[in-house]
């Protein structure tokens, strides 16, 4: 059974870098052929598509996030991870990893505030 699980900081000040780490079990995040994506869900707001890292490490992004917005992987832990620089509380949100588009994690709310 695949399971994801997100884990960071619950609460980030305003202007700092925001990093949350998916870590997968049941499958492994190189193996052919799913796309491993961050989505967000704004309090108010429908959900947002952020990046997604595929099976072989290619990256693609929101273009209206792109400039702020990194996802790299750790194959040996079976990780991959988003980084959101120069957060405001706009950004504040419940946080998903998500494998194609059926598995999600929990999900990990996340509060900008200073």
């Amino acid at each position: 059974q695949v399971q994801l699980q997100e884990s960071g900081p619950g609460l980030v000040k305003p202007s700092q870098t925001l990093s949350l780490t998916c870590t997968v079990s049941g499958t492994s995040i190189d193996a052919y052929y799913y796309s491993w994506s961050w989505i967000r869900l704004p309090p108010g707001k429908g959900l947002e598509w952020m990046g997604a890292i595929t099976y072989s490490g290619s990256t693609y992004y929101n273009p209206s996030l792109k400039t702020r917005t990194s996802i790299f992987r750790d194959t040996a832990q079976n990780q991959f991870t988003l980084q959101l620089t120069s957060v405001t509380p706009e950004d504040t949100a419940v946080y998903y990893c998500v494998r194609g588009i059926s598995v999600w994690g929990q999900g990990t709310q996340v509060t900008v505030s200073s």
